[in-house]
């Protein structure tokens, strides 16, 4: 008999919204103010109404600073994450061109690919972008490669072949709409991961420079007075957890849609119940 998904948990359908109000609510508090404003009496202030994420060693404002910064590295986050979905997409559909390519890459660290890639094209504000973007695309194509092959060995598809179906027809109808669904919230669920590649690329001094406001430099920034003050080095880890409980929590939105062809099964064998019900009532009796 089909199974029919249970209904999602308020508060797995409420969480994301909380997620995502909170972060915007922290970016839109931040991009008013000039994170680039110093005021030397200032310096390491805790938050308090004025400063509420307080200030760092020259006295800048460090919710102006993390809200800025989103600018940086959430925006270049999800551009990163939407160009590697594609790539990975369209890559996965010729497993046998890219197979060897994607476990190559799949095989070099995200620190390692940003080192290779500095020696290659040198060092830069799109250094860390560019690193991120060679190995960010195998791990999707990977996945679209098995649900392909897991697909195609699938009854309907061989069946709607045997009908005389198309490769087009296949891959548009049948075959992507299977697919693109699950790689999607895989790549939702990769997005604080590109984040924090991004943010770490910063720490070690390889992308954004000084007095940008990148999280990642941000955090490298303040590290030397995480004990003096935590505040400073606190603030961009929130926002990056954060960051990464509304990746995971909005991916669980991401499901897949009955194919026409499993509506119909589910809605004839809908229709064969009352006769099969009747017949086991006849048995029943006749025994």
């Amino acid at each position: 008999m089909p199974c029919h998904p249970a209904s999602a948990h308020p508060a797995r359908r409420i969480l994301p919204l909380v997620h995502a109000a909170v972060l915007l609510g922290v970016i839109a508090a931040g991009l008013p103010r000039d994170p680039l404003a110093l005021d030397t009496t200032e310096r390491l202030r805790p938050p308090s109404w004025t400063h509420p994420f307080g200030t760092d060693s020259l006295g800048r404002d460090m919710l102006a600073r993390i809200g800025h910064g989103a600018l940086d590295t959430l925006l270049l986050a999800l551009a990163i994450t939407a160009v590697a979905l594609f790539t990975g997409v369209l890559l996965g559909l010729v497993p046998r061109l890219s197979g060897p390519l994607v476990d190559t890459v799949n095989a070099v660290p995200a620190v390692l690919g940003a080192l290779l890639v500095t020696a290659v094209v040198g060092g830069g504000t799109a250094t860390p972008a560019l690193a991120v973007s060679v190995l960010a695309w195998a791990p999707l194509a990977a996945h679209t490669s098995s649900l392909l092959l897991q697909e195609r060995a699938a009854v309907h598809i061989t069946a709607t072949r045997a009908l005389g179906a198309g490769r087009w027809y296949l891959l548009r109808h049948e075959l992507l709409p299977a697919v693109l669904p699950p790689v999607t919230r895989h790549a939702l669920l990769r997005l604080p991961g590109v984040a924090l590649s991004l943010a770490s690329l910063a720490f070690l001094g390889l992308g954004a420079q000084p007095p940008s406001p990148e999280w990642g430099l941000l955090l490298a920034e303040n590290q030397p007075y995480a004990e003096r003050a935590p505040w400073a080095v606190l603030a961009p880890a929130a926002v990056l957890a954060l960051l990464g409980a509304l990746a995971v929590t909005a991916a669980g939105g991401v499901r897949w849609r009955p194919r026409r062809a499993d509506r119909r099964t589910a809605a004839a064998d809908a229709e064969q119940q009352p006769v099969t019900k009747e017949l086991a009532a006849v048995g029943t009796e006749t025994r």
